[in-house]
């Protein structure tokens, strides 16, 4: 081996690193367009058996059918949406935004049941406060320029969603519409000799998402049932609706089932918010946190493993190093999206590495 195929060997490798390089930096500029793509591939998975059967059971018109199901999903969309009205109208109610004496006067009460009930008061507290300087320190950080700055960034972020929302629906009306514009756009990028590998790759990740969401609705249902009866029998008003609403968090993972337990104890404490602390509120909040633990017992020792294992072909573990990496690089979004992600790269693998030793031992069982 004579110095020049040396410097070309080192050449090659250095260009192939850059390539790299590029194409990883090139992915995280794009990542919002990437999420939108996914987002709007996973309503088109969803929407498709409803454009199927208004096609070939009532007749439709591909068009006609395409724009009836995004308009029954948008509809259920804006339905779940409306389910958190009356619990919105509660909770204003329960905390009398309406009458401030009112409040101030439950909240005192709930402040200094709380003292008694753990034995400290309110004079040891207040010492507490002012050895810590807390309202002087408050003072001297208030900065009343937070005012203008969360105003823009409330514009930004309903700006930002507008111009997401549209680029999905967009986006999700051609992929339902053509169910193939995404296969044959890919086709434009491979040799004629791999279309087949192509075509078999897609077939393979679209019955193993199909799987996957199956698993998660499954998952959010029991979740969603056991919330359900924990909130039912501790008597709290809209459990149905709280109930979905911290079940629909299960959807981010790690981070998401925190939020919602936050969420209901909140939503259990407004609600009986006036009532004595210790027979009452401590009692149904320490109930509710039972049926969280449960919940999330269920989730992670049946509920995850069944989908991983039966849907997604990959190890607990494996998909907790995937979401972790991917929420670091891509946020929410990418915690979301990491595991079908994941599955989708796996396939591609298989199907045009499957010689290669790790991508033997990385999609074993696929």
């Amino acid at each position: 081996m004579n110095s020049k195929t040396i410097a070309n060997g080192i050449l090659r490798a250095v260009a192939i690193m850059v390539g790299v390089a590029l194409m990883a930096i090139f992915i995280y500029k794009i990542r919002s367009v990437l999420a939108y793509l996914a987002i709007a591939a996973v309503i088109a998975l969803l929407g498709r058996p409803i454009v199927l059967f208004l096609r070939r059971k009532l007749k439709f018109p591909n068009t006609l059918a395409v724009v009836a199901a995004m308009i029954f999903m948008l509809s259920i969309f804006l339905g779940i949406l409306a389910l958190f009205i009356p619990l919105i109208s509660e909770q204003s109610k329960n905390l009398s935004l309406l009458d401030i004496d009112t409040l101030k006067t439950d909240i005192n009460s709930l402040y200094y049941q709380i003292l008694d009930y753990f034995g400290a008061s309110t004079r040891n507290v207040d010492d507490l406060i002012e050895e810590a300087k807390i309202e002087e320190n408050v003072l001297k950080g208030l900065d009343l320029k937070f005012i203008p700055n969360f105003i823009n960034s409330f514009i930004n972020t309903l700006s930002n969603f507008s111009v997401g929302l549209f680029s999905v629906l967009f986006i999700s009306f051609f992929f339902l519409k053509d169910s193939k514009l995404f296969q044959n756009g890919m086709l434009t990028f491979v040799p004629d000799d791999k279309e087949s590998n192509l075509v078999k790759t897609i077939d393979k990740i679209n019955g193993l998402l199909s799987r996957y969401f199956a698993g998660i609705l499954l998952q959010l249902f029991i979740l969603f049932v056991i919330y359900t009866i924990a909130l039912l029998i501790v008597g709290v008003e809209n459990a149905i609706v709280i109930a979905f609403l911290c079940a629909l968090f299960n959807i981010i993972p790690y981070v998401g089932p925190l939020i919602g337990g936050a969420i209901m104890v909140t939503l259990t404490m407004t609600s009986f918010l006036g009532e004595d602390f210790s027979a009452v509120i401590l009692p149904k909040t320490l109930y509710v946190l039972i049926g969280l633990a449960v919940g999330q017992l269920v989730d992670n020792f049946f509920s995850q493993p069944f989908i991983f294992s039966t849907s997604v072909k990959s190890h607990p573990l494996e998909i907790f190093l995937i979401i972790i990496i991917a929420g670091l690089l891509f946020g929410v979004v990418g915690m979301v999206v990491a595991v079908p992600g994941y599955t989708a790269i796996k396939v591609i693998l298989k199907e045009f590495l499957a010689e290669n030793t790790f991508v033997k031992k990385l999609t074993k069982g696929l």
